[in-house]
């Protein structure tokens, strides 16, 4: 028996645990009181509304997950950046989902919150896969807009992307199932098919108190940037949905129609497990950081079959560097040899 594994082993069990209950907080989003307020407004929450339009049992995997952790506490904490981000499959096409959480402020957007909106964008620009835009939110967090705007890598450059993805023929379908508030309305209408979903959703730069407060005008907010003035009079919307499963439906039948598109070429086989134990990395990898171990022994249980191609193998051996495939992927790996 190995003592220093056994400790190993059990600290590392431990550090995994910690994370799944931390996990378990973050996908509360607002917490359990505003989820049941969506609920009672006839809405589901942004996981929700994500795990009914994924296909069932295909692989899904979740982008920035703890984004926003431990920020921004004085203004109520920003859980997952008050967006969630899943790479899944709708139809069988592989697609990526990014859902405002409008238990988190009201899905208003933090600096955070748009840094992560441009990643999942990059994403579908890199491995050129069809988006959807799931969007409930108020609009910027007011009290930090100087924050979100003037750099090149903030919430204007999302607008960018949209034109960029639409020129490279990356399908974008944006469900507006909430509110859809000031520069956030922008992005349904530059999307290639935008949903409403009726008497929930609104879309409008400034909403009716604004307007009153403004031009002294008397209107409610259906009126001003509903379902049935988007569908009917202004043509911003595409189709008018009766409520949440009914747009998320909508968007499978699209899904479903639409052509297949350009792949990145990455090259995939069928997968295999790999012929070392998996379980012992939790034993392999040091409680210290600072301990050496044989980085080498972790990619075993890493990679499909056990099986890494190392390149320049005897030169300059503090890193490792090699070909194998992951879950059937083909991939390069770098690592450091510890």
């Amino acid at each position: 028996m190995d003592i220093n594994f056994n400790k190993n082993e059990d600290h590392n069990k431990l550090l995994l645990s910690e994370l799944r209950t931390k996990f378990a907080k973050v996908k509360l989003g607002g917490g359990k009181s505003r989820i049941a307020k969506q609920h009672a407004q006839g809405k589901l929450s942004a996981r929700e509304r994500i795990d009914f339009l994924l296909d069932e049992e295909r692989d899904v995997i979740e982008i920035g997950a703890f984004v926003g952790e431990g920020m921004y506490e004085e203004h109520g904490g920003c859980p997952s950046g008050g967006v969630v981000v899943k790479v899944g499959y709708i139809k069988g096409k592989q697609c990526i989902v990014v859902a405002n959480d409008a238990t988190v402020k009201a899905g208003a957007w933090f600096p955070i919150t748009s840094k992560k909106n441009l990643r999942a964008q990059e994403i579908a620009i890199e491995n050129r896969l069809p988006i959807i835009y799931l969007v409930d939110s108020a609009g910027v967090y007011l009290p930090m807009q100087d924050e979100i705007f003037p750099d090149k890598e903030h919430f204007g450059r999302i607008f960018r992307n949209n034109a960029v993805m639409s020129s490279m023929g990356i399908t974008q379908i944006a469900a507006v199932m909430g509110s859809c508030v000031a520069g956030g309305a922008y992005l349904p209408i530059m999307s290639d098919e935008a949903l409403i979903v009726d008497k929930t959703a609104s879309i409008f730069l400034a909403g009716s108190y604004l307007v009153k407060a403004a031009i002294g005008e008397q209107i409610d907010n259906e009126t001003l940037g509903g379902a049935t003035t988007h569908c009917e009079i202004s043509g911003v919307t595409d189709y008018k949905a009766k409520n949440d499963k009914d747009a998320l439906n909508t968007i499978k039948n699209i899904m479903d129609k639409i052509g297949d598109y350009d792949k990145t070429g990455y090259n995939r086989i069928p997968a295999a497990k790999p012929k070392e134990k998996e379980e012992a990395i939790y034993g392999i990898l040091p409680k210290s950081r600072s301990e050496q171990y044989d980085m080498l022994e972790i990619i075993n249980r890493l990679v499909d079959n056990s099986d890494f191609e190392q390149y320049k193998e005897g030169y300059g051996k503090t890193i490792l560097t090699g070909y194998a495939r992951i879950d059937g992927w083909a991939v390069g790996i770098v690592a450091n040899q510890r």
